[in-house]
């Protein structure tokens, strides 16, 4: 092995055809010989370049569907043997097996297929064999064979070319066989997840791929390294979001603005919806007949919070709700679109950050949630969990208003989003306090009450914002000292999974509040 191996023979066989043409004319120019299957060899072809069909080359057809075309000896040995290698060369020449210098492979759309919902069948004739094996190979023998699996790789390979008389150099040719196996076990990965799905159960053995989106400048902190992968499900959100203007997001913007489109999804069909979120927690979440209202609405909850925040909004960002946005220093807006003359407005402030999307994310798709522990992972279903008006049990004498039924509702879903212990005070469609992450359940009530309290003094407001709203509870009250904390702040309904041991009481210590309390049968535990 050398550094620098020529690029005398090229086998290409791709599914995406992007930039393909060009791409093979450069290879062309530079004497290289061009090796290809089926649809990639006509569109060359269609281009003036001389292609020489794999069949010509093995002696066998395509067959059987194009199931088998690329596996096979002449093919795999042109990509195995070493060239410094007495015995391989031999075998080689013995066998009539010419070197395979170049491979250019990406695979069966598997992921694409499996996201527009195609049927079983289908997605099973996109399982790619014969790509992976062809891929492999040369990424084993990248001491000789150089591999491109990405179309961004092209430039990077021609450069080199240029630079060398057509050669390419080791450190190219292992970084691109490190992206060769990162691609395959990802693809591999896209089919063992979804077979994992079809089967059912609790697979023995677990994999996660992604692809690169972005690195970032650092992880939650300065001194860690992070970036930023896609797993191709092309679920709408951060990884289809198109950013129109500001500086790059950050870890955290990231995981911040997930977490606010995720939360504002929710109101997918229900009107204009705004949600607010600060370290992952929302700190204010409303609806409102425009979207100006909803955002002024959810803003109100807790403006000291808000500064800084990121906000998610469910229908298209419109003028008169960005000129409110810029009214106070905000990281990022998400929002499935935005007029021309919203995205001027926000051009008047260069480091707010502006995405959009194709569209909501749909909150009842099934996917997986994964965490890292020590020596592994912990992965579960991702929380699809929804109730309606039929999943509500009363429990109290007193039956909630119509209007407090809705009320909790909203409250409930916006627990489902908030870090446990949570507690969400709402009052006609609006959170009014929000209690996170906090080790006891009662201090939650009464720090969402505490904050509600200090928002009406900084609005003038006689009473607190918890006066006449509703509480909900992500997990059940073990004891009744929440329920009464949210009593004295106010809330004359809650909203929670029951099954304590101690329900009984609490039950009793509502009835004798005069409160009126429903039980979903449902926890949103959120760590």
């Amino acid at each position: 092995m050398t550094d620098l191996a020529p690029l005398n023979r090229a086998l290409i066989s791709v599914s995406d055809k992007t930039g393909l043409v060009e791409f093979a004319t450069a290879l062309a120019g530079h004497g290289v010989e061009l090796l290809s299957t089926g649809g990639t060899a006509a569109a060359l072809r269609a281009a003036g370049l001389d292609v020489k069909d794999v069949s010509e080359v093995t002696g066998f057809p395509e067959m059987m569907d194009g199931r088998v075309k690329t596996l096979h000896p002449v093919v795999h040995g042109g990509l195995l043997a070493l060239r410094d290698n007495d015995d391989h060369v031999a075998a080689m020449q013995a066998h009539d097996i010419g070197p395979i210098d170049l491979v250019v492979v990406n695979l069966y759309p598997f992921e694409e297929t499996v996201a527009k919902g195609a049927a079983y069948a289908e997605v099973i004739e996109n399982i790619d064999i014969g790509g992976p094996a062809m891929i492999r190979s040369a990424a084993k023998n990248h001491g000789f064979v150089s591999v491109v699996v990405d179309v961004e790789d092209y430039a990077a390979v021609l450069a080199e070319m240029d630079a060398n008389d057509g050669q390419t150099g080791y450190a190219l040719r292992q970084r691109l066989a490190q992206t060769a196996y990162a691609r395959t076990a990802a693809y591999d990965t896209a089919v063992s997840t979804w077979m994992a799905a079809q089967v059912g159960g609790t697979p023995r053995r677990r994999t996660f791929g992604g692809t690169l989106a972005q690195s970032l400048r650092y992880g939650e902190n300065p001194h860690q390294a992070a970036a930023f992968y896609t797993d191709g499900s092309a679920r709408p959100g951060l990884a289809t979001a198109v950013q129109h203007q500001g500086k790059e997001l950050s870890y955290n913007n990231i995981n911040d603005t997930d977490a606010a489109f995720e939360l504002v999804s929710e109101f997918a069909g229900k009107g204009p919806a705004c949600a607010i979120i600060k370290h992952a927690n929302p700190c204010g979440v409303a609806t409102g007949a425009t979207l100006k209202e909803a955002y002024a609405r959810a803003f109100d909850c807790d403006r000291t919070s808000a500064f800084g925040g990121i906000i998610a909004l469910n229908t298209e960002l419109d003028a008169e709700t960005a000129r409110e946005i810029t009214g106070i220093f905000t990281e990022v807006v998400i929002a499935p679109g935005a007029s021309d003359e919203a995205v001027s407005i926000f051009k008047e402030k260069k480091n707010l950050r502006l995405l959009t999307t194709d569209g909501l994310a749909d909150p009842a798709v099934a996917a997986l949630a994964v965490k890292q522990v020590s020596g592994g992972f912990l992965v579960q279903d991702k929380d699809v969990g929804r109730v309606d008006l039929d999943d509500l049990k009363v429990v109290t004498k007193r039956q909630p208003t119509d209007q407090e039924m809705a009320d909790m509702l909203f409250a409930w879903t916006v627990a489902k989003h908030v870090k446990s212990n949570a507690i969400i005070y709402v009052k006609d469609g609006a959170t009014v306090g929000v209690g996170a992450g906090q080790m006891s359940r009662v201090d939650s009530t009464r720090i969402a009450a505490r904050k509600a309290q200090d928002m009406a003094e900084v609005m003038g407001l006689p009473a607190p914002l918890t006066q006449g709203s509703v509480v909900a509870s992500d997990a059940f009250f073990p004891f009744a000292d929440g329920l009464i904390t949210a009593a004295e702040a106010g809330a004359t309904a809650l909203i929670q999974p029951g099954g304590s041991m101690r329900d009984d009481e609490v039950i009793a210590a509502a009835d004798e509040a005069g409160l009126a309390m429903v039980f979903t049968g449902m926890r949103h535990f959120r760590h």
